[in-house]
C-alpha cells in the first residue's frame, strides 16, 4: 500500500507529464522561467495542499496560463481546465501512477501579475492520485 512504503505519485509531474499533449504550443512547467513575458503561452503547476487516505493522494493544485494579453489567458485557461478534466482515469506508465479524478475547486479567475506584458488566469483543482500497484 503507497501509505505503507512511503511511495506517492509526484502529482505535480503527473500533471506536467499529462496536460503537455493536450496543449500543444504551450510550455507546461513547475517553475517560472526568466523574462516570462518572451515564454507566452505558459501554464504553471504548483502542488499548493492536499490530504490522503493512506492509499490516494487528493492534493490541491493551482494552475496558472499566462498569456500576453488578458482574451488569451482566458482562452488559455478555459483550454487547460478542459485538459485537466481529461486527465481523470488516466495512468502514466512512467510513474507508475494513476489520476483517478480531477475536479475544479475554485474556477479560472485573473490575477495581477505584476508585469504589464503579462496576463495571469488561475484555477485550483482537486487531483486524486495513487501509485498503481505492481501486477
Amino acid at each position: 500500500m503507497p501509505g505503507d512504503t512511503g511511495l506517492w505519485a509526484d502529482v505535480e509531474l503527473l500533471v506536467m507529464t499529462g496536460l503537455r499533449p493536450l496543449l500543444p504550443g504551450v510550455r507546461v512547467v513547475d517553475e517560472l522561467p526568466d523574462k516570462l513575458e518572451t515564454r507566452v503561452p505558459l501554464v504553471q503547476v504548483l502542488v499548493v495542499g492536499g490530504a490522503d487516505d493512506r492509499i490516494t493522494d487528493a492534493t490541491t493544485v493551482d494552475v496558472a496560463s499566462f498569456a500576453a494579453t488578458r482574451a488569451a489567458a482566458w482562452d488559455l485557461a478555459e483550454r487547460t481546465r478542459r485538459a485537466m478534466h481529461s486527465l481523470a482515469a488516466t495512468h502514466n506508465p512512467g510513474q507508475k501512477a494513476v489520476i483517478d479524478d480531477v475536479t475544479t475547486q475554485e474556477r479560472p479567475t485573473v490575477v495581477p501579475y505584476g508585469n504589464p506584458a503579462v496576463r495571469r488566469a488561475v484555477a485550483t483543482y482537486t487531483v486524486s492520485a495513487r501509485v498503481r500497484a505492481a501486477t
